[in-house]
């Protein structure tokens, strides 16, 4: 059994799903690609041997789909997949689950109508964190107790560039959300608090409406402190970052170099420009548990679309505590 794919968005990430759909992923293949760019939309389809249009919600109700990947704008997220529980389509969409909480709340509700009635829930969400080798790596260690009872974790989070119209919100609703989302299920406990911080100084590569770099504090539910270190405009390269700290050790991921080379007394390594190369496996991974759980009739193995809206209730925390200069914000979860 082949699941035929349609794959909304042909950007970055939309034309990387379709690679991977079409070449790397076993038991899938890519039906049609749907992009507003008619011109960008007909290059992804043809890298995956597939239709284009310009209209996603005409790829949705297409017979020739089976399931749907959402790879646009985080402002598409919540209306297309309202579109596909309508249409009663298995849908994997990207983070984040939707712009604002009351949007994720909405799509939370309808999952769930729609999973009463056939018994299994239509979407999963693009965590792709919770597939990285890494990540499952760290998290055995963590509950095999390797390390004792967690104190604290460091993460780094930087980019090459942000979006030109980049915010301080933004940026925890686009990019700190892979840890909102990272940290409750690698630690296995709930976040209680946050808080933001940011010093007097920001990136003059910054656009108007971001502090760059930006510090947000997680106080996790069993008192462990997590600090990210959020940097979109690092300029030298791609880089994440994740160490652990126990009461007996600690763990943290090692950065593979794409190529080590000496020349001239020096020795250096290449960093990437940005996040594929890191989480490439992951990426693949994900997809493959995706169509694997679809031609099995089972559950996703993926995060749930009440997973995505956890996360976006810790940004919303988050967004607060900007609001508020910096002091701690309790999270609410609905």
């Amino acid at each position: 059994m082949t699941i035929r794919v349609g794959v909304i968005g042909a950007g970055i990430m939309g034309a990387d799903h379709v690679r991977n759909l079409a070449g790397t992923v076993s038991g899938a293949s890519v039906s049609l690609v749907a992009d507003l760019d008619a011109e960008r939309a007909a290059l992804a389809a043809e890298a995956g041997g597939a239709r284009s249009t310009t209209d996603p919600k005409a790829l949705i109700t297409d017979p020739d789909v089976d399931a749907v990947v959402i790879a646009s704008h985080d402002s598409t997220h919540a209306e297309l997949l309202l579109e596909c529980l309508d249409a009663r389509k298995p849908v994997l969409c990207e983070k984040p689950l939707a712009p604002t909480v009351e949007e994720g709340r909405a799509v939370v509700e309808a999952d769930e109508r729609v999973a009463a009635e056939l018994g299994k829930s239509l979407v999963s969400l693009g965590f792709m964190r919770r597939f990285d080798p890494a990540h499952t790596e760290l998290k055995r260690r963590i509950a095999a107790g390797e390390l004792g009872e967690i104190l604290a974790v460091h993460c780094v989070s930087r980019n090459v560039r942000s979006a030109p119209d980049a915010t301080n919100v933004s940026a925890i609703t686009n990019s700190a959300i892979h840890e909102l989302d990272s940290m409750p299920w690698l630690l296995g406990t709930d976040v209680a608090e946050v808080a933001w911080i940011s010093g007097s100084k920001t990136s003059a590569l910054a656009p108007a409406g971001l502090q760059d770099p930006a510090f947000m504090l997680l106080r996790m539910a069993d008192g462990a402190l997590v600090t990210l270190e959020l940097f979109l405009n690092a300029d030298y390269g791609y880089s994440t970052r994740c160490e652990v700290v126990g009461e007996r050790g600690a763990a943290s991921f090692t950065e593979g170099p794409l190529l080590e080379f000496n020349v001239q007394r020096l020795r250096a390594t290449d960093y990437p420009a940005d996040w594929r190369p890191r989480f490439a496996d992951a990426y693949r991974i994900e997809l493959q548990a995706w169509i694997d759980g679809l031609r099995a009739g089972k559950p996703s193995p993926l995060a749930t679309a009440r997973d995505g809206l956890r996360a976006s209730e810790i940004g919303a925390a988050l967004a607060s505590s900007i609001v508020a200069r910096g002091a701690f914000v309790p999270v609410v979860h609905a």
